[in-house]
């Protein structure tokens, strides 16, 4: 009533008194409830009160998973909520109502078939209400398999139920392949044939309307998800010509046995072999440090892999060991090899020559101390190589401290090159951070279609139109495409070698050096415990090593092992190592592929290595009984793993044209001369690396003064588009950027079009 709320406020006037303490007292003493409590704050106008009460509406806590299951089983799709004051659900089928689907979990017993399809829940609070993400179920019908088989499977492991049947068809019937699979999470599919991956064949289903006898071969399906893969049995697929009576001359008939028919049959260009070198800088010494090159490097391995490429992926190389690596990828190529080189890290673009910037060159850089793409493309067609693919994944604006106009030999007229650049001539290119990793831009849309069965300068058009409709990039980063490709050359092309050549015998024999493992082992104490010791790649330079302890006699109460005493070459921190998970170490790209419960150290820059990779196993032990802790050593020679076989490192290799060319003093001619079309560009007058610690100046490296910008509108905010690495800890002090930066604010617009999970950075 007014007088007890009167009564109420009254209490200010004592020492101890608190108006709400008394309202609440009271309201709780009389079994009030809080709707009761909030006509009373609203008849006392305390708006702060009330807007504490509010409630944030319908919240939902637990989203229905996707479920591929068999037909027999029960399955059971939940979506919990929470709201003010109690919360109402309703399922749906697509856009029908589910009967009787109004409860936090839709049981379906038993499953079938017609239950297959997407489902979503709708949950309601008096006057506002929410969806729940879209569910997919696929309900599975065992063929020719008894059905008992039900109760035999492993609850959400993965398996394949329904497997792909042999075929024998004619020119123009319809090829229909199916394979089913059950697990938790849902099945992802991708078909094969003749062990190449086919386009438009990542459904259980794979249909050709119309084969002709090029879809001969055999053809599996590839079942995966995120914690398991199974391949399905291999079936063939065989393409007979329809029988047609047809009148031939003699002379007809001469013409047909001249052809040949192998050539009839197939015109699709073939490689004697697939090379491919990918290069990420990200821990730049003197230059601000970048985040995406690792993941695009490492995505891009598994997909070329895929194509049957022999993949060299190497992280963080200083100029003598870019060029040694260049060195060693050009002994891979031969006459009709397809060679392929991508590129993620600083870089920049003058006089129409692209250059790769090492992660030791000094601030600020020139040629000199650089890479020349255009030159490694003269040396690869020297050796005749059937196609030249280049993806660079960096910036290309000019270098302001680099007036050199390199005077290159003429390249060859050859119609076999492909330049990918992931970014405009003058302009920057940009990377997307999620879940704590990041991707370049121009990986993201790249990894999606690289697969494809297309010509390379097609699918490149297609990834350069799938850049342009994403509203992040627009006016900011377009893929720009250079080719002399006459011929319908695809990365998926299939190789054809003469195993006897002895030119395939040494390219395989100097790939697969430079990625031998050392051999699992285990390691047994004269305490009696065993240790086993694994290794695995990340990269061609970068391995795992982990250890765990296999068996402890039962007299041993405690013991635990560690790694340590490596080779000063590769200045292994031991705080990073001995780590309880792959994550902890930064190793977070094949964390998945690890035996769990182990110890991991990661090594990188295995390139550095001059001798043979020893360490030290540290056993320590403790007895029942016995306080003092008990020591044992083992000293371990793995050889040397991985790259470190090709020796990269400064002083294993002599200079080359790749150097000398580059050097300083090298003649140079007036550049309004060899271009015309002088170029625009904004020299600010120092650069503000750290003006927004969200931003990423990356492939084009600034050089810089750590001033703070004056009239910058980002305020520091962390979600944003910037050149697509990170600046980190980073402050070398030179009076002038070494390239460019744009200091528009324009970038602040694109804040609004992320969500909360993602933040841009911007890749120099």
């Amino acid at each position: 009533s007014p007088l007890d709320l009167e009564q109420c406020s009254l209490q200010v006037l004592e020492p101890e008194g608190s108006p709400s303490w008394s309202l609440l007292k009271l309201l709780g003493d009389r079994g009030c409830t809080v709707v009761e409590l909030a006509e009373s704050l609203q008849a006392l106008e305390h708006t702060e009160a009330l807007r504490c009460l509010s409630h944030s509406g319908v919240k939902i806590v637990v989203q229905p998973d996707s479920q591929a299951v068999l037909s027999g089983q029960v399955v059971k799709l939940c979506c919990w909520a929470t709201g003010h004051p109690f919360v109402q659900y309703q399922w749906f089928k697509q856009e029908r109502e589910v009967p009787h689907g109004n409860s936090p979990e839709l049981v379906l017993s038993p499953v079938s078939v017609k239950d297959s399809g997407f489902y979503i829940c709708r949950v309601n609070s008096e006057s506002s209400f929410m969806f729940s993400r879209w569910a997919r179920l696929e309900v599975c019908e065992l063929q020719d398999l008894p059905h008992g088989l039900l109760t035999g499977l492993p609850e959400n492991k993965l398996c394949i139920c329904n497997q792909p049947q042999p075929q024998n068809l004619t020119v123009g019937d319809a090829l229909v392949l199916e394979c089913g699979a059950v697990g938790n999470p849902i099945p992802h599919y991708q078909w094969f044939r003749n062990g190449f991956p086919l386009a438009n064949g990542s459904k259980n289903v794979y249909t050709v309307t119309y084969v002709d006898v090029g879809h001969q071969g055999t053809y599996w399906c590839h079942v995966f998800n995120d914690r398991e893969d199974e391949d399905s049995k291999k079936v063939e697929v065989i393409i007979g010509r329809k029988a047609v009576a047809v009148e031939y001359t003699e002379e007809d008939l001469s013409d047909l046995q001249e052809s040949d028919p192998q050539e009839e049959s197939s015109h699709r260009p073939v490689a004697t072999d697939k090379v491919a070198l990918l290069i990420g800088n990200m821990s730049y010494w003197n230059h601000p440090q970048l985040k995406a090159p690792m993941v695009d490097v490492y995505e891009l391995t598994s997909l070329l892999r895929q194509l049957d490429f022999k993949v060299v992926s190497l992280l963080d190389l200083t100029e003598s060991e870019m060029r040694n690596a260049v060195e060693e990828f050009l002994l891979l190529l031969d006459e009709g090899v397809y060679g392929l080189l991508y590129y993620a890290g600083h870089g920049y673009e003058n006089y129409g020559n692209s250059f790769m910037v090492p992660v030791d060159a000094p601030n600020p850089y020139r040629s000199a101390n650089c890479l020349c793409v255009q030159n490694i493309l003269r040396r690869m067609q020297q050796k005749r190589t059937g196609l030249n693919v280049f993806l660079l994944d960096m910036c290309r604006k000019r270098n302001e401290y680099d007036d050199t106009i390199l005077i290159l030999d003429a390249l060859k007229v050859t119609a076999n090159i492909v330049f990918g650049y992931a970014t405009c001539q003058g302009a920057e290119a940009y990377e997307i951070q999620q879940l704590g990793l990041a991707n370049g831009i121009f990986m993201k849309f790249l990894k999606d279609r690289l697969l494809e069965d297309k010509k390379v300068t097609v699918l490149l058009d297609e990834v350069a139109e799938d850049m342009g409709k994403c509203p992040l990039t627009k006016g900011k980063q377009a893929l720009e495409i250079r080719s002399s490709l006459s011929e319908k050359r695809a990365l998926t092309d299939p190789v054809q070698q003469s195993t006897s050549s002895a030119e395939c015998l040494a390219r395989n024999l100097q790939w697969a050096k430079a990625h031998e493992l050392p051999e699992s082992m285990s390691l047994e104490f004269q305490c009696g415990v065993q240790i086993q010791l694994g290794f695995a790649a990340e990269f061609s330079n970068v391995m795992i090593i982990y250890t765990q302890i296999i068996k402890k006699p039962p007299e041993i109460t405690a013991c635990r092992a560690h790694i340590t005493d490596f080779p000063l070459d590769l200045d292994v921190d031991p705080k990073e190592a001995n780590k309880g998970t792959p994550e902890e170490t930064g190793s977070y790209l094949v964390s998945k592929d690890l035996p769990r419960h182990c110890l991991y150290t990661r090594l990188s820059s295995l390139q550095k290595l001059r001798e043979h990779l020893i360490f030290t196993v540290c056993l320590h032990y403790e007895y029942s009984g016995i306080e003092d802790t008990m020591d044992e050593r083992k000293e371990i020679n793995v050889g040397k793993p991985l790259i470190a076989k090709l020796g990269l490192h400064p002083g294993f290799k002599t200079q080359n044209c790749l150097q000398t060319c580059c050097m300083p003093g090298y003649p140079f001619h007036n550049p309004v001369e060899s271009s015309p079309e002088a170029a625009e560009y904004y020299i600010p007058s120092h650069c503000q690396p750290n003006s927004s610690p969200g931003v990423y100046h990356p492939t084009c490296a600034c050089s810089n003064s750590i001033a703070q910008a004056e009239a910058c509108s980002c305020n520091g905010t962390a979600r944003m588009l910037a050149p697509s690495h990170e600046v980190q800890h980073y402050s070398p002090t030179v009076e002038k950027q070494n390239v460019p930066v744009e200091t528009t604010d324009d970038t602040v617009e694109l804040e609004l079009l992320l969500s909360d999970s993602l933040s841009f950075s911007e890749q120099q």
